[in-house]
This record gives structure tokens, C-alpha cells and sequence, in this order.
């Protein structure tokens, strides 16, 4: 029996629960959100180890989703279900981030074969890939994730849980615009307004432990979120 975690986004309840009856049956843990919003907050509180994604949802379709997952996540597969038959429909999916569908109505055994696929291919991926990074040279900087330590010129700076979580995901995702929304998801599972503002107040500490070297900058990308960028 398997013991996964699979993520199933599906706004259609009847069909919600016959997918979930079956995925249980083959031994899943499957959790089921019914909207784009919900599967977001999920995911991040979850982690599981696939996604089940429907393309036309409330409040967040399936594309956002997926691509608001990309955004600190590259590895969980990701299934879109779809109505959509178009070719540009499908490369939409595969390039917010998907890497299979399959077209409503499908059949049980169809998705069982996919899913078992997927996550196979998923565990080849995560035999080969690396050690994960837990130091990180930011400039004149060194940070040690594992300890919570920021160094300049052999001083270190113990960091709180958070603002090592949150200085990871920058050192992770370097040069890349971060969302907002996706960082108070993924570092507190909760996108309210409450945190909203503590993410502020996090990221401007993060820059006065940074401000010795100047090359090192975190960005505020106005009404996205924020970049760290170090420069030459």
C-alpha cells in the first residue's frame, strides 16, 4: 500500500469524491480542496507529494496554482485535469508549470496509471538530485541555514526561525521576483493581512543584517513581491 500524499484541487464535489474514494482505495492520502485559493494554502501546510489540479476553478484557477508553486517549488509533480482540448490549452498547463494531464472525463484506471508514473519518476529524480544547500555566499556574507547564522568577517548573527526560513527562500531562488503570497504561504501558511505586514517588517531586518555589504540588495518589485540580487 502506498502511503503518498497526493493534493486533489477540484471544485466539482461529486466528482471531488469519486476521485478521492478511488485514490484512498489504492491506498493515498488524499487531502481535497475546493477551490484555487484553498489548494494554495493547502499545499504549503501539506507538502504532499503530488498535486491533483482541475484548470477552471473559483477564486484561482489551476494555472496560477501551479505557477504559484513553481515559484519555490521545481520538484512535486503536478496533474492538471481538463476540459480544455485545445493545443494552446495544454502548452498553457505544461508551461505554468504542470507536467501531465488529462482530459475530462477520464477514467479511474487512466489516472491511477498516471499518478503511479509521476510519482515514480518523482522518486528517480529524488535519488539523483543533490544534497540540499545549507550554506549560502551572499557576497561578503555567509549564511548557514541549518544554524540560523548569518556571518560577516567571522562575526555571526543568530537569525530567528523565520527570517531564516525566508532568507533561504531568497538564497534558493536568486534573481527571481518571489510573490508576496506565495512567501507568507510558504513561510506562514497564511496569506492574511496580519502576516502581510509582518512579512514587511521581516524583510526590512533582513536588510539591515545585510546593509555591510552593499552589492547584496532584497527589492521591493512593487504590487509582486520582492528579489535578492547580489551585484558584481
Amino acid at each position: 500500500m502506498s502511503n503518498k500524499k497526493i493534493l486533489l484541487v477540484e471544485d466539482e464535489l461529486s466528482l471531488a469524491m469519486v476521485v478521492s474514494d478511488n485514490l484512498q482505495s489504492a491506498g493515498y492520502r488524499v487531502t481535497h480542496a475546493r477551490n484555487g485559493e484553498e489548494g494554495l494554502r493547502t499545499f504549503f501546510v501539506m507538502q504532499p507529494d503530488l498535486v491533483i489540479l482541475d484548470v477552471m476553478m473559483p477564486k484561482a484557477d489551476g494555472y496560477s496554482v501551479a505557477q504559484s508553486i513553481r515559484e519555490t517549488d521545481k520538484r512535486t509533480p503536478i496533474l492538471f485535469l481538463t476540459a480544455k482540448v485545445q493545443t494552446k490549452d495544454v502548452i498553457k498547463g505544461f508551461e505554468s508549470g504542470g507536467n501531465d494531464y488529462i482530459r475530462k472525463p477520464f477514467s479511474i484506471e487512466e489516472l491511477l496509471i498516471r499518478i503511479k508514473v509521476m510519482l515514480n519518476e518523482n522518486r528517480l529524480l529524488e535519488k539523483a538530485k543533490p544534497k540540499v544547500e545549507d550554506t549560502f555566499q551572499l557576497g561578503d556574507y555567509e549564511f548557514d541555514s541549518r544554524k540560523f547564522e548569518l556571518f560577516f568577517s567571522g562575526i555571526g548573527k543568530k537569525l530567528t526561525y523565520r527570517e531564516s526560513d525566508l532568507l533561504k527562500l531568497f538564497c534558493q531562488n536568486q534573481d527571481e521576483t518571489l510573490n508576496k503570497k506565495t512567501l507568507l504561504l510558504k513561510v506562514w501558511q497564511d496569506d492574511s493581512f496580519i502576516n502581510s505586514r509582518s512579512l514587511d517588517v521581516f524583510v526590512s531586518r533582513l536588510r539591515k543584517y545585510l546593509k555591510q555589504d552593499p552589492r547584496v540588495q532584497i527589492i521591493n518589485i512593487r504590487g509582486v513581491g520582492y528579489k535578492l540580487m547580489i551585484h558584481s
